[in-house]
């Protein structure tokens, strides 16, 4: 099932140029990949303290 999510145009630009350089197919595959490697780390995580403790690292939390 795909789901459409919305970012911001000015974004989304940037993120299909730095796919086409990274040599990805389309900026849909550059993002998947990104939240795909992302989520590996949080969830490698031990426990709820430390997934917020990374997010807050990662500037996502305060």
């Amino acid at each position: 099932m795909a789901t459409k999510i919305k970012i911001e145009s000015s974004l989304y630009d940037r993120v299909a140029k730095v796919a086409d350089i990274a040599g990805y197919a389309n900026a849909e595959e550059f993002i998947t990949h990104m939240i795909e490697k992302e989520l590996a780390k949080l969830e490698s995580a031990g426990s709820p303290e430390e997934v917020t403790e990374r997010l807050k690292g990662l500037g996502y939390l305060e």
